[in-house]
This record gives C-alpha cells, sequence and structure tokens, in this order.
C-alpha cells in the first residue's frame, strides 16, 4: 500500500514504531535534533552511531530505505549551499583532487564546516522523514495537543494538511493546461507565464481560505475548534 495509503510521505503499517504514540516520538525527534546539533563536529563515530539509529528505527517499523531516500531530496539546496563553504571560507588552504587530475585548493575550516552542516542536515531531515513515514498527520497533530503546543499553530497545521492536496491538485491541472498550450514550466523562456500562473494559484487559495474562514464563523467558530480532538480526523 505504501505511499498510496493516507498521507504521501506516510509509509502503511503496523509495527511497533507505527503503534508509538506520536507525542511520545515527537519529543523523540526533538530530542534526537538537538542531540545531533550539540555533537562536535570532528566526532566522526558519534554520527555514525546516530546513522545506524535511524537505519535500526528503519527496520524496526519496516519502512524500505528505498522508499525514504528519494524524499530526501528536499535537502539538495542546503547541500549545495554547504558545498560552497569550503571555496569562500577563510583559513589554511588545502588541495583536493578531483576524479580527472585536477587539484582544487579550498579551506580546510571551511570542508569541516561544510561537512558539519551537511551530515547533520541530512540526519535531521532523515529523523523527520521516519516520523513522517510511520506517523500519520493527524496522529501528529494529536500528539503536538498532548504536548500543549499552541493551539491556534495546531490548526493552521492542520487545514495545511487538509488543503495541501487541494492546492496541489490545482497546480497540477493549471500546469497541465499550460503544457497544453505549449508552455513548458522548465524552460527559462516560459519562466513569467510560470510567475503569472503561481500568482493565480496565490490568489485561488486566498480567496479559498477566506471563503472557509466565513464558513466557519458562520458556524460559531471563535478561535477555537470545538472539539479539537474529532477536528481533527
Amino acid at each position: 500500500m505504501g505511499a498510496g495509503h493516507g498521507h504521501r510521505l506516510h509509509f502503511h503499517g503496523h509495527s511497533v514504531v507505527h503503534r508509538a504514540p506520536a507525542h511520545l516520538k515527537v519529543l523523540a525527534l526533538l530530542g534526537f535534533v538537538l542531540l545531533v546539533v550539540a555533537t562536535p563536529r570532528e566526532w566522526y563515530a558519534a554520527f555514525a552511531v546516530h546513522l545506524a539509529i535511524l537505519l535500526g528505527v528503519l527496520a524496526l517499523a519496516r519502512v524500505p530505505f528505498t522508499y525514504v531516500l528519494p524524499r530526501m531530496v528536499i535537502e539538495v539546496p542546503f547541500l549545495l549551499f554547504a558545498a560552497l563553504i569550503p571555496f569562500v571560507a577563510e583559513g589554511p588552504r588545502v588541495a583536493v583532487p578531483l576524479p580527472w587530475g585536477w587539484d582544487v585548493t579550498v579551506s580546510s575550516s571551511g570542508l569541516e564546516a561544510a561537512f558539519g552542516l551537511a551530515v547533520k542536515g541530512t540526519l535531521g531531515v532523515l529523523a523527520s522523514l521516519t516520523l513522517a513515514a510511520t506517523t500519520e498527520p493527524t496522529e501528529v497533530l494529536r500528539g503536538l495537543q498532548r504536548l500543549h503546543f499552541p493551539d491556534l499553530l495546531v490548526q493552521i497545521m492542520s487545514f495545511m494538511v487538509r488543503y495541501l492536496d487541494v492546492v496541489t491538485a490545482d497546480l497540477g491541472r493549471m500546469t497541465t493546461a499550460m503544457r497544453s498550450r505549449g508552455v513548458d514550466p522548465r524552460s527559462p523562456r516560459h519562466w513569467p507565464a510560470l510567475a503569472r500562473t503561481l500568482g493565480a494559484l496565490f490568489v485561488r487559495s486566498y480567496e479559498r481560505g477566506e471563503r472557509v474562514h466565513l464558513a466557519m464563523l458562520s458556524r460559531g467558530y471563535d478561535g477555537r475548534l470545538p472539539e479539537p480532538e474529532r477536528s481533527l480526523r
């Protein structure tokens, strides 16, 4: 069932990790991320242990790593930024040989900083995707409620979860309409048309939000959902 069941990031399963209370998993994620951030970047063995822990959780949850790996593409811009640090950082320079026989001079301190950013960012993204793969979004929201997360932020996230697929479907239909008219969104020549499309999508989403808000007010909404547990289902 996998991606076809529930949210696109969630991997359907019945493991002990899937059944664990959502609020405990959120706390575990927060503690793990803080631990990774606090780990000195020269402790290479510690990062290997952190990675082993995440892979162990995925194995315990019976979530294939091939399911999580494609979704880590979200951190590619972050990795590109980290790759630039050795070239712009100051300090002692070292020569790094390239596969085709060239040598590139980079900052040694920049290399260490780039490694720290890349490995900590990768572990954080992998940990977040592990939570998303083993926990339904509605369960995460209920977990945040149990942790006394601000109610207004929980409501905002709940509506985001509800309408994300709607907005994505709108974008898909608009992209199809663009391509049927000979517009390629990936071509720089057609980026102005893409920008106008995204602007129209923003306006449509904003107007939809206004209509939803007015409908809630007409039903007695006063800033708090009347039955938060049931409203998140």
